[in-house]
């Protein structure tokens, strides 16, 4: 039997049209579509989310779309600016609109920062985790004008960098969603038996 493809979700969480958060989501997303695996791009610029409301939001116009999109995914590229030690006010919007689709997939972190967005890694990772998701044990980081100039990659280490972590993504991506299928297929005990259908 041929395996699934690997599906991936990349989010951009900058709505800076300009924004060197998307530059290196979008050479993520092409390395990845490039070895195989299917890529959805989430641009929250070109396609905004309405502010989260529990009470809401999950029967808004779109919803529904939005939420197969997220559900199909394997791993979540996502992208955000640093903005005062923690994520963008998009990406967090983002994100408190799910939870069950998160669960046991694979989160893999880009932070453009100048002071190595480490607050902002932490606060993905503690998304990860409280959604039952894994996360690769580093982020992708970067500082604009130094790394990136002008939508460019202008740095070596970034470039090495961002390749590591598309192969990461794919490779324990692949891993995990192998290992969710069967849990979710089998009678056994483990964390994703509480999503079996």
């Amino acid at each position: 039997m041929t395996p699934s493809p690997l599906h991936v979700l990349a989010v951009v969480g900058s709505l800076n049209r300009t924004s060197s958060t998307r530059t290196v989501v979008t050479e993520v997303a092409e390395q990845l579509k490039a070895a195989g695996a299917v890529v959805d791009v989430l641009d929250l610029l070109d396609e905004p989310l309405p502010l989260f409301n529990p009470d809401s939001a999950h029967q808004a116009e779109g919803f529904a779309a939005l939420q197969a999109r997220v559900q199909l995914a394997d791993v979540y590229v996502l992208g955000t600016p640093d903005y005062h030690g923690s994520i963008s006010s998009a990406m967090k919007n983002f994100l408190d609109h799910f939870w069950r689709e998160f669960a046991g997939k694979l989160f893999a972190t880009i932070v453009a920062s100048h002071e190595k967005g480490l607050t902002v890694t932490d606060q993905l990772r503690t998304v990860a985790r409280q959604c039952y998701a894994w996360s690769l044990p580093y982020a992708a980081s970067f500082a604009d004008k130094v790394d990136v100039n002008g939508g460019q990659i202008v740095s070596d280490s970034l470039r090495q960098r961002i390749e590591m972590l598309a192969r990461d993504a794919r490779i324990y991506g692949q891993i995990l969603a192998r290992q969710r299928h069967a849990d979710l297929a089998a009678a056994d005990a483990g964390f994703m038996a509480r999503w079996r259908a």
